[in-house]
């Protein structure tokens, strides 16, 4: 095999878990709170912050601003980091309102520049945020980089890069600008990381090992 061929890696990924069916979401809106919910979280307790706002009827911009950030923490408590969040879901849904008439649509109608640009320019959204609602919401090719991508190209590919910008470069330099591409692949990622490529990684069981370059390196005999 090529040294890293992401491509050839995302076969080997996919032919193991299959399609992941992420973001789950009923909504482009309900994504954009999810990926702002999950920083420093497990997904599990996203689900609960949304069930939340589900129930009081609340999950929508206008439900969301109606609320104070008292009064929205406590409905998204299971996030964690629940005042820090809500502070940003407010931020977020002002931004929406007030510079595009509450429209998710002309909103994500700019250019994946200009959009990232004003999504980091937000308050509480860095960069594997801005990326998630870009792709997942927006539906435009902008690749996810999160620690579980970070970890599992230093081990398969034996590369380390400056920054998660560097390594969405790398990424997106490698393969074909296709949405439906960068949502699987980030997915896949994520389930493997989750499952296998742990901090201590369980290499013996990893769908990937043998391609993988440190395998000897975490194998213990």
């Amino acid at each position: 095999m090529k040294r890293c061929d992401l491509l050839t890696l995302y076969k080997s990924l996919y032919e193991f878990f299959g399609p992941q069916h992420w973001w789950p979401a009923q909504s482009k809106f309900e994504v954009c709170i999810g990926a702002i919910l999950t920083q420093n979280t497990a997904w599990r307790n996203v689900e609960k912050a949304i069930a939340n706002l589900k129930k009081a009827n609340k999950l929508s911009l206008e439900g969301i601003l109606s609320l104070s950030e008292k009064e929205l923490a406590k409905l998204i408590r299971s996030a964690g980091y629940y005042n820090q969040k809500a502070k940003k879901l407010k931020a977020f849904c002002s931004y929406i309102k007030e510079n595009y008439e509450g429209s998710l649509e002309k909103f994500f109608s700019k250019s994946i520049h200009e959009l990232r640009e004003e999504l980091l320019s937000l308050h509480g959204i860095g960069s594997e945020t801005a990326d998630s609602i870009i792709l997942y919401a927006a539906d435009k090719p902008s690749f996810v980089v999160d620690a579980y991508t970070e970890r599992i190209i230093e081990r398969f590919c034996n590369l380390r890069f400056n920054s998660r910008d560097e390594l969405k470069k790398f990424f997106e330099s490698k393969l074909p600008k296709d949405v439906k591409l960068y949502n699987e692949y980030h997915a896949l990622l994520v389930a493997l990381g989750k499952h296998f490529c742990r901090k201590k990684p369980l290499c013996l069981e990893c769908p990937i090992n043998k391609k993988c370059y440190h395998y000897k390196n975490n194998v213990k005999a």
